[in-house]
């Protein structure tokens, strides 16, 4: 098998799994200091000058900021995050509607924490 069938699992300083990568960029990680070898594989590595066990899972050196995914926000995702249910009385109905916790005119923002289900009741 080539060097370049070999996949490696990218830890972040926190050990959270970050990607796979190719083994010959995770050596160039490791070599450049940037990361560690946590586990190595059966498979060595044979050069001119040494002989290296090749990387399974590598480990980076300096935490690394993953941006979180965004999920929209849309009616349909309100209301499914609270179970299709209002907030303030439990009852589950398919006639919701959405509440800023804060109202707008009072400067509550539209935001995934300022909005939550509510029913028609509830929401007068």
């Amino acid at each position: 098998m080539g060097v370049d069938g070999i996949a490696v699992l990218v830890l972040n300083q926190n050990y959270e799994p970050l990607n796979v990568c190719s083994v010959r960029r995770a050596i160039v990680l490791v070599l450049r200091g940037k990361a560690e070898v946590i586990e190595t594989a059966r498979a060595v590595l044979h050069t001119a000058r040494t002989t290296l066990a090749l990387p399974s899972v590598i480990r980076l050196v300096h935490m690394v900021r993953r941006p979180r995914p965004k999920v929209r926000l849309t009616r349909r995702e309100i209301f499914q995050r609270d179970g299709w249910q209002c907030v303030y009385c439990g009852r589950q109905t398919r006639d919701l509607t959405l509440d800023h916790v804060i109202p707008r005119h009072r400067g509550g923002p539209h935001t995934w924490e300022n909005l939550v289900a509510a029913c028609r009741t509830c929401n007068h």
